[in-house]
């Protein structure tokens, strides 16, 4: 055996590297090639690991398959698409804000001079003056207020109370004398009406909407009425009606023609005012069901008849709407109290019908709306109208 200290092994080792430094300058060795020109199967280039060229890696990184680009480029078109319906949708939305936003009719100074006004109610309690005219304020002609109501809402938005003021009721109206209350709202609209609610009451309103019973007509069509229960056979002799006994369809104008009626009532204007209370109560609560909110189009129908059909003061605006529909959105009917002001009964003056106030016990009642105290009062008094049965 050789020593590996041998000078031939070591002259043997310096052409080696000679050897290999002259193959590194001159590339990469073709293959070498078997007769028939085959490749031979030591040289050919599928036997180098991937990555590897020639025994020397390469920097080239691998392309990444078919199916992963058309993939990429398929997620890209998607969300293209969902930005835009987005858009689409935020662009509907706030063109059906300004629509509706229009649609609502504001009253420049509804409110009268501050001085003298009774102080806010506790908390963020609110109190709205509703009435429903044949007229929207501002309209030429007389216009007396048919329904009158003020609508507590309290702080804390988990109930709401609905107490009527008879249109007869008699009362002093500032610069006009004694006179039925509805008679305010024809001398002097919007502003004379809440001056003449506030000396009575000594409640502050937050708010005032009139209701144009054309644009009730429209509104009741859209939810395709409401069922209420009339407890006896009543015949309206003003509009040749009757109607009958058990559950009552109403849409249109046979609903404005119940709510309306004031003759061959057993409770005259009293029992008229529980029908009106009735009707919000059961509106309410189709508005607040599932067949019209889950119906984009049909809702759309109802907002444009409601906005049309009201007028609101300038204060109100569309934000204010939303945020207090918000606010009342757990409420449901049963959450919903419904009384008139205390009353002494009817009494003739100067050969016209009125309605006496028992201002003694409305002092109570009143004094419990300001304080937002309106479920102990009840509680403790009672006074709710029974809507379930009407006459």
């Amino acid at each position: 055996m050789a020593d590996d200290t041998s000078p031939v092994l070591a002259n043997a080792r310096k052409d080696d590297l000679v050897d290999g430094e002259e193959a590194a300058r001159s590339g990469p060795l073709e293959p070498a090639r078997v007769p028939g020109g085959a490749e031979s199967p030591e040289m050919s280039g599928s036997a180098e690991p991937d990555g590897l060229l020639g025994g020397v890696r390469t920097s080239e990184a691998p392309r990444p398959p078919r199916k992963r680009r058309l993939l990429r480029r398929l997620l890209i078109v998607a969300v293209l698409l969902v930005t835009m319906v987005v858009a689409t949708g935020f662009a509907v939305v706030m063109e059906r804000q300004i629509t509706l936003n229009g649609n609502i009719e504001r009253i420049p100074g509804a409110f009268p001079e501050e001085a003298g006004r009774p102080a806010r109610s506790v908390g963020d309690a609110q109190n709205w003056l509703l009435i429903g005219s044949d007229k929207r304020p501002g309209e030429s002609g007389s216009q007396r207020a048919d329904t009158i109501m003020i609508v507590h809402v309290p702080a804390d938005r988990a109930r709401l109370t609905l107490i009527g003021i008879p249109r007869d009721s008699y009362v002093r109206i500032p610069g006009r004398g004694n006179n039925k209350i509805n008679a305010a709202y024809a001398f002097g609209g919007p502003k004379l009406l809440i001056k003449t609610v506030e000396d009575l009451t000594k409640v502050r309103i937050d708010h005032f909407a009139a209701l144009d019973f054309k644009g009730f007509v429209a509104m009741t069509r859209v939810i395709g009425g409401v069922d209420v229960y009339v407890a006896r056979e009543v015949y309206d002799p003003a509009n040749k009606v009757t109607w009958p006994q058990g559950m009552v369809h109403l849409e249109g104008e046979k609903a404005l023609l119940f709510v309306r009626q004031r003759y061959n009532l057993p409770g005259g204007d009293f029992d008229r005012i529980k029908r009106q209370q009735a009707f919000v109560g059961a509106l309410g609560k189709k508005i607040i069901s599932r067949e019209l909110l889950t119906d984009p189009l049909k809702l759309n129908d109802f907002l444009e008849a409601l906005t049309r059909a009201v007028s609101v003061d300038s204060g109100v605006s569309l934000g204010t709407l939303r945020d207090l529909a918000l606010e009342l959105r757990d409420i449901r009917p049963d959450t919903v109290d419904s009384a008139t002001v205390p009353t002494l009964g009817s009494a003739m003056v100067k050969g016209a019908s009125v309605v006496r106030l028992d201002r003694k016990a409305g002092r109570s009642l009143f004094q419990a709306v300001r304080d937002d105290a309106l479920e102990e009062y009840f509680d403790q008094n009672g006074g709710l109208n029974d809507l379930r049965i009407l006459p």
